[in-house]
């Protein structure tokens, strides 16, 4: 496989993506603004109420990281269909949080910055074509939290879960931990990217 490598902060990596695949004849597969690409990570949703069913849990909040929407919008989408009882909550990492704010706003709005967080597996600067209409409408309010928050998610899920989460990948557990709300709560642990010293920094924290 070739990588191709772009400056995060200044460069669009879609449409990088999309010249490539028309220079060279390719298929490109977008990671989240895709109808296949979120059918497919809503099965995370079905097995989600699956298992609430099975355990007798009738109400409650399912809390998803969030960057484009595709996890989270899929799973809203299966829930919805499969246990309507339960309320998706997209998560993002505070200074990047355009879903949240787009929610509140009522139309879609985009990120001032596309570099400048350990969150970056989540960092887009808009949400998607598909994406945000699903997470307008299904979705309750977005969460933010900050990188200490999901940086101490990080170190309890390796201490006390054995898990190991990359920073966007814990946002979910860092909300049910410090925006708890009221009743059943289900944080999706998504993601363990992280290298070494991220993974010290966290242990750290």
């Amino acid at each position: 496989a070739e990588v191709v490598t772009y400056d995060r902060a200044t460069a669009d990596r879609d449409a990088l993506g999309a010249q490539i695949a028309e220079e060279r004849g390719l298929t490109l597969i977008k990671p989240f603004d895709m109808a296949e690409v979120i059918a497919g990570q809503g099965t995370t949703g079905l097995e989600i109420a699956e298992q609430l069913a099975e355990a007798g849990v009738e109400a409650g909040a399912v809390y998803v990281p969030c960057g484009g929407g595709g996890l989270t919008s899929g799973i809203a989408l299966a829930l919805q269909a499969r246990a309507p009882h339960l309320r998706v909550h997209p998560v993002e990492p505070e200074g990047f949080d355009d879903v949240a704010r787009s929610q509140a706003a009522g139309e879609r709005l985009r990120n001032e910055r596309l570099a400048g967080s350990i969150c970056d597996a989540i960092i887009t600067p808009v949400t998607g074509d598909l994406t945000w209409p699903l997470l307008r409408d299904l979705c309750g309010p977005g969460l933010v939290v900050t990188e200490d928050e999901a940086l101490r998610a990080m170190a309890l899920a390796h201490d006390r879960l054995k898990i190991v989460l990359e920073p966007g990948g814990a946002v979910a557990l860092a909300a049910a931990l410090f925006r708890p709300g009221e009743g059943p709560v289900v944080a999706v642990a998504s993601g363990g990217n992280v290298d070494r010293a991220m993974m010290i920094r966290a242990l750290q924290a």
